[in-house]
């Protein structure tokens, strides 16, 4: 599993594409390769992280507990990405915590490195915002959803972006599977409400179930409903 930085094609799609060849050498002499599984924690909401996790392989859900005591999924971060830069960066604990959905493979890069290619290299801390950015849209965007939208919307929302991102099986089922209490977490609502909302999708032809798996049947019926027709 453990490959040179230099050669991995994940960093193209992260910040660490900025860096210089010796920088590289660096973080792959002292990262440290993980394989999680599905449903362990790669971080914890409230930890100090002593470094950053780029995913090359799987999924993992990052979520934020609120005072109910209930979790609300934030976003998903898959193939590519650099989890714990802002918590890293800011030397604050991490406001979110970070699950694999799907088993994983994650580099571990110590912080050290990140501090020292952040004083030397504009261009890479020129990415890390460019990222941090972008994250911060997606979160506004999430926040007016939560606000404008209706339960039923955000749920058809949710089975069309696990499919525009993660693609389907053979038989026409989301690749990535979400267990209910997942899909409330996403949507911000209780288990059973989300149970209910999924058997009357189905009811009406919009989407098809096998056992923990969803397909979409209907993806115009589902955009309809977003768009509020």
């Amino acid at each position: 599993m453990s490959s040179r930085c230099e050669n991995c094609i994940i960093r193209q799609f992260n910040s660490l594409r900025a860096m210089s060849k010796e920088e590289l050498k660096k973080v792959s002499d002292s990262k440290i390769s993980k394989t999680l599984k599905k449903g362990e924690a790669i971080f914890k909401e409230g930890e100090k992280l002593d470094g950053v996790f780029c995913v090359r392989e799987g999924v993992s859900k990052l979520s934020k507990l609120s005072e109910n005591g209930k979790n609300q999924i934030v976003r998903l971060a898959s193939k590519g990405e650099v989890m714990g830069q802002r918590a890293v960066i800011a030397e604050e604990s991490t406001n979110l915590s970070a699950i694999a959905v799907s088993d994983m493979e994650v580099c571990f890069i110590p912080k050290e490195i990140i501090s020292n290619t952040l004083d030397t290299n504009p261009n890479f801390a020129v990415e890390v915002l460019r990222h941090m950015a972008h994250d911060l849209r997606e979160a506004d965007d999430v926040i007016v959803n939560m606000s404008q939208k209706t339960v039923k919307q955000r749920m058809a929302e949710a089975f069309l972006y696990l499919k525009k991102n993660y693609g389907e099986d053979t038989d026409g089922f989301l690749t990535l599977t979400l267990s209910r209490e997942d899909y409330s977490n996403v949507v911000g609502t209780a288990t059973e409400s989300c149970i209910r909302i999924i058997s009357e999708f189905k009811k009406k032809g919009f989407i098809k179930t096998s056992g923990k798996k969803i397909g979409i049947a209907d993806e115009r019926k589902l955009l309809d409903l977003i768009e509020g027709f």
